[in-house]
């Protein structure tokens, strides 16, 4: 979500602006995108590492509480009247679909190695292009179909049916994948009518209730040491989402998605630091298979339609 634009030239320029103001102008977007890779391994690891103690469906609770907690300072700043909408309806669907997403995300993140989860959860976007060619009757050229079988076929190679059994973690990854796929064509919706604060001020406020229902039917209260590991849970959600936001907003999906594939590599390095994982070649193979056709479908998309600046069909890999 990025900070609200100030109203007066007269004030000072945000932390943000400063920031990237430090940065050439076409290494900002890149690097917005590597913070955002490396904390996306990071809220995987802290949800495995948490799920020794609480119920991953808790877990995305505290999760979106304390994420809210974090950004409810910019939602203060921007009133409320930043949360005007006559589309309430789509908000609540995209904030079921978001929560549907995390459940079966953070239940496959405790039971799956964090490598595997991170390159099947590329296939995200692979499914937005489904749906955008279904439900909003985008072209589908032959590039195109092309693209989406070669990243399925990675999907294949990851979990490589036949050889050895399909494990339930691999399955929850592509269906959270596909419901994520889902949750980006509403925000394209929206993205046409609401400003992208209002998309995710409505998301924040509808996600923590919606999330709380699944977790009352598990609900335990953590322990006095957890409650940290949890808060700094939101925090680094929070953040994911912050830096990945402002990647797309500085460069286009073509010059951010290649450093997007780092989350495969810190996923594999904090599973192997911290829980001893060690990933299987085809894990590799597979999720750079997925990942070169996300980026082909980027660059197309973006070649054929520069003026349009919609990182919603493209879009981050992961709902956390």
């Amino acid at each position: 979500m990025a900070e609200p634009q100030p109203s007066s030239a007269a004030r000072p320029p945000s932390v943000t602006a400063r920031a990237v103001s430090r940065f050439p102008k076409a290494a900002a977007g890149p690097l917005f995108m590597l913070a955002a890779a490396f904390g996306s391994g990071c809220v995987a690891g802290l949800v495995r590492y948490i799920a020794g103690d609480l119920h991953p469906f808790e877990i995305v609770f505290f999760r979106s509480l304390f994420a809210f907690v974090v950004l409810g300072p910019w939602l203060v700043k921007a009133g409320w009247g930043a949360l005007r909408t006559r589309r309430l309806g789509w908000h609540v669907a995209r904030a079921g679909l978001n929560v549907v997403a995390m459940l079966t995300y953070f239940y496959a993140v405790a039971i799956t190695p964090l490598a595997q989860a991170a390159s099947l959860n590329f296939v995200s976007p692979l499914f937005a292009t489904i749906f955008a060619v279904l439900l909003l009757h985008e072209p589908l050229r032959l590039r195109r179909v092309a693209a989406l079988a070669v990243g399925f076929l990675g999907a294949w190679i990851i979990i490589r049916p036949g050889t050895e059994a399909v494990s339930l973690g691999a399955i929850l990854v592509l269906i959270s994948a596909a419901v994520w796929g889902l949750a980006l064509i509403v925000i394209k919706v929206l993205s046409k009518t609401d400003s992208a604060f209002t998309i995710a001020a409505l998301a924040g406020l509808l996600i923590t209730p919606l999330s709380l229902v699944p977790a009352l039917f598990v609900w335990q209260w953590p322990a006095p040491a957890t409650w940290g590991w949890l808060f700094a849970l939101g925090i680094v959600g929070a953040a994911m989402h912050i830096t990945g936001a402002q990647a797309f907003r500085l460069s286009d999906a073509t010059a951010v998605l290649p450093v997007d594939f780092t989350k495969l590599a810190w996923s594999a390095l904090i599973g192997y630091v911290f829980f001893a994982e060690v990933p299987e070649i085809w894990v590799w193979i597979g999720g750079a298979v997925i990942f070169a056709s996300t980026v082909y479908i980027a660059y197309r998309e973006s070649h054929e339609a520069k003026s349009r600046r919609d990182t919603a069909a493209i879009g981050p890999s992961t709902p956390a």
